[in-house]
């Protein structure tokens, strides 16, 4: 039985709690309490660390959980909005001002995954972002 999430800088392999059923106090988002704490300085700590240190910045995944720190919220607004390519999962069903700005975006390209595509959409993501390096690199 699943009792809470992990926020993790895939960088430094530094991790914290996203959110967990036991968690004092935060916003609620279903049965778990969100860690405002490590949200902000794991998870929105490793997006401006990737924008200054990096050359391409992956955030998996913004979501509910994700979207109750303004930190965070702002960190990624900051990521999309700067030069670097971004990959990052959007929670898809969500209706939120940050989620929808990103999906219009011009330079933005959204897959959804379905059961349809699910197994092959890798393959997909990994072709356009080897594309992508060979532009910056060129």
């Amino acid at each position: 039985m699943r009792v809470g999430f992990e926020v993790i800088d895939l960088k430094t392999g530094r991790k914290g709690i996203l959110a967990h059923v036991n968690q004092p106090d935060g916003p609620r988002v279903g049965r778990y309490i969100v860690n405002l704490h490590d949200l902000s300085e794991v998870g929105a700590g490793a997006i401006i660390r990737a924008m200054e240190e990096t050359d391409y910045i992956v955030i998996d995944e913004v979501g509910p959980m994700e979207l109750r720190s303004r930190s965070f919220r702002e960190a990624v607004t900051h990521a999309v909005e700067g030069p670097k390519p971004v990959l990052g999962i959007l929670h898809h069903r969500l209706q939120d001002p940050l989620i929808n700005s990103i999906k219009s975006r011009k330079d933005t390209t959204v897959y959804e995954v379905t059961p349809q595509n699910r197994e092959s959409l890798h393959n997909i993501i990994a072709e356009m972002i080897a594309k992508e390096i060979e532009r910056l690199k060129a």
